[in-house]
Order: C-alpha cells, then structure tokens, then sequence
C-alpha cells in the first residue's frame, strides 16, 4: 500500500509527440536551451496534449536531437527535458536518475550546517516548471506547470526515495490551482505527516522558519543562503538595515553573529512578526527593530532624520516580471542605490542585490558603479555574487540573482 495520497494519481497517459521545428527552434535544443516556443514549431501531431513525450527531429536525416514535454497552455509549448542525439528512454529511472545527479550537487552544502536546501530548480535541473525545496525534514514541490501532472507520482516516489523526507507538501501555482487536470489541492500534505506548519530549519547554524503552506513560493527564499552568510560574518558589533527584509534573512544572520542593532524594513507587518520570531530562534545580545513602512519612504526619512547604519542591505522583490518593465526597474534600482549610498556610515557597508532576471547581471552593476561615481564618496566594490550552490545556472535566463558588496572608504 502507497503512503502517498491518491490525489497525485493521473489518469492521463502521454502520447509520443514526433516535432520538426524551425531552424531558430532546432538551433535552441542543439544548444542546451530548455524552451521552445510555439512560433519555432513547425510540425506537430493533431491531437497533442499537455503532458505529452515531445520527441524532436532533427532536419539531419531525422535524428532526434531532444525530448521535451508538450504544454498546450504556454507560449513555451515544448519544456525541454533532454537534449542530445543519444537515444534515452523517459521513464521512472530516468527521473530517478536526474534527481540523483540534483542531489549529488547540493552535496557540499549538505555537509555544512545546513538543514534547507533546493533539492530541483526547475529547468536547470531538468524539471521545467517545478520547484523542490527541502526544510529539515519536509519537502515543498512547488508545481508551475500541468506537464508534470501524469508524472508527478514517480518523481514524488523518488524525491523522498534520494531526500529521505518524512513530509511532503505540494504547492500550486495560480494556473495549476484554477486547473482542471487534477484533484490537488495548494498546501496539500501528500506523504507522510504536518503536525505544524511553520517548520523550524538550520541555515549555516542560524536558526529560522518557513510557513511551508501560506509563506511565499515554498515557504522561504533559500538563494542567499551565502549572501546572508556573508553579511552575518561582517556585522559583528555593526547597526545593521535589512531592507524589504521580509522574513529577516540578513537581520536574523546580523543578530545571530553579533551585531549591536539590527532594524528590519518591510511594508508587511505579517513578514516583520515572522522576522522577529526568527530572531528569537537564536541567541542575539542585539537589540533588534522593525519598521512596518513603503521603503523608498521610510529611506527618506531616515536620510531626512540623519540616520546612517555600518551595513545597510537592499534586497527588493523583482521589479521587471514582464519586458516593459525594465527601463522603470531600472530607475528604481538606481534610486535604491542613492538612497542606500546615503545611509551607509563612514567606512561601512552597502549591500545591493536584485533578482529580476530580465535586467541582466551587468546591467545591474552597471547602474550601482554609476550612482557610486556620482555620490562623490570612495568605495570599493569587494564582492559580486550570484545564487547559492543549491541554485545551479543551467542557461542565460536561469541567471536571476546577482549582489553586489560596495565598502566605503570615507
């Protein structure tokens, strides 16, 4: 008898797909590139459905050069899943196999003390569209997409088989939740037991929680996992600002390594409860504040007030989910970094991260080496930094996050 509810079940068995596509698309897959789109498709079976085994035809003597699932509601109609011209066979092994090889990169980290971790990351992992993150002893899948729908029993088996889990939970994105392909359910508990769901986890010996069923994407954001390291390392005896802070990753790391006052600034009252709870997880001789409060507001008061901090940390939600929305994201990048240019103490620390992946990492640095020219105060740029080790970069847009560390020398 399965442990898993019958609700991962699928009643749909794919079909085999056989796909031509443009030589623009068919250049993509050669590449490695996860997506293609539905205007690089130029052959298609009829009756295709979501979910369907997509086997790619070279216009080389027919070869196949890759294997894809079909997805009928996205303009990425074909989530590629395996690229090459030597023949594999997408069945439970082959899942099992590559959350095997996912795992086995994630096993340096594990090895620190570390209880959460990003067990798949989407495409560059091979699993497009889903999401697998591990707190202590629960796993989240976060599900994007329907294509995994006739599949998701298999890989659930084998992600608590490689994890050793004892709980998994499945998140659904808005679409998946409005689907109607299945009997999930978002904050459904599939295998084992929840007895609470705010589960306590260990990030590099600082203790925190994650809301695994109502918190944001799967409870927590574990990217900057080492940026927060990192700023924790260099706030002994500091003021800290942790801004858009959320559930206080970089105030809790501050605290926990000795800073002297660390203030968390969010606009979400529940966000800072959750911060400040985090911090009490740990052992801290700090004072720690919070601010409930829009932050290009609150930093302006604060500049107007004459505040300064020995570290002050921006960290703001993605400003640029859509195309249209880069050159503003821009300028609120460029704002952030006056402002935070401002209130960074002589000889302190500024910390800029963004994690839109539509403004690419050089432009992102770019923008704060033009704002620090123009403040007429000396800086070096001491580090530049991505994702954490659990967030492997498989292609050019799977390169979201970058942070850069700005020390001031007056």
């Amino acid at each position: 008898m399965s442990l898993f509810t019958e609700s991962i079940t699928s009643n749909y068995t794919p079909k085999r797909l056989a796909v031509k596509l443009n030589s623009k698309g068919e250049q993509f897959v050669l590449q490695g590139h996860p997506w293609v789109f539905s205007n690089n498709i130029t052959k298609i079976n009829d009756d295709a459905k979501t979910g369907d085994l997509a086997i790619i035809f070279g216009k080389n003597k027919n070869r196949v050069i890759g294997l894809g699932l079909y997805d009928a509601q996205s303009p990425i109609q074909i989530k590629m899943i395996y690229s090459g011209t030597a023949s594999a066979t997408i069945d439970a092994a082959f899942f099992h196999n590559s959350i095997e090889t996912a795992f086995a990169k994630r096993d340096a980290l594990l090895k620190t003390n570390t209880t959460s971790y990003r067990l798949l990351f989407g495409e560059n992992d091979g699993f497009p569209g889903l999401i697998a993150d591990v707190y202590a002893g629960v796993l989240v899948v976060k599900l994007y997409s329907e294509i995994w729908l006739p599949y998701l029993e298999t890989i659930l088996k084998s992600l608590q088989a490689v994890s050793q889990v004892e709980t998994i939970v499945i998140r659904l994105s808005r679409g998946l939740e409005q689907s109607k392909l299945h009997k999930l359910t978002n904050g459904e508990v599939v295998f084992g037991v929840l007895e609470n769901e705010v589960v306590h986890f260990v990030e590099h010996g600082v203790h925190f929680s994650a809301n695994v069923i109502k918190g944001h994407k799967t409870g927590y954001f574990l990217d900057h996992r080492n940026n927060r390291k990192q700023v924790g390392a260099w706030s002994k005896g500091k003021t800290v600002l942790d801004v858009f802070s959320y559930a206080g990753g970089f105030s809790v790391h501050a605290l926990a390594n000795g800073a002297k006052e660390v203030t968390s600034l969010d606009i979400s009252k529940q966000a800072l409860q959750i911060a400040y709870q985090n911090g009490k997880l740990n052992v801290y001789s700090g004072t720690h504040k919070t601010i409930a409060d829009d932050a290009f507001v609150a930093m302006k008061r604060m500049i107007a007030n004459g505040e300064t901090f020995d570290v002050v940390v921006i960290d703001p939600p993605s400003f640029a989910k859509q195309q249209s929305e880069i050159d503003l994201a821009k300028k609120k990048y460029a704002q952030l970094a006056d402002l935070g240019i401002k209130l960074t103490a002589k000889r302190g620390l500024l910390v800029l991260a963004s994690c839109s992946s539509r403004v690419l990492a050089q432009t992102f640095f770019d923008i704060n080496a033009q704002v620090l020219r123009a403040s007429n105060r000396s800086s070096d740029t001491i580090l530049k930094t991505g994702h954490d080790q659990d967030h492997p970069i498989g292609f050019p847009e799977g390169a979201y996050l970058k942070c850069g560390y700005y020390r001031f020398l007056d």
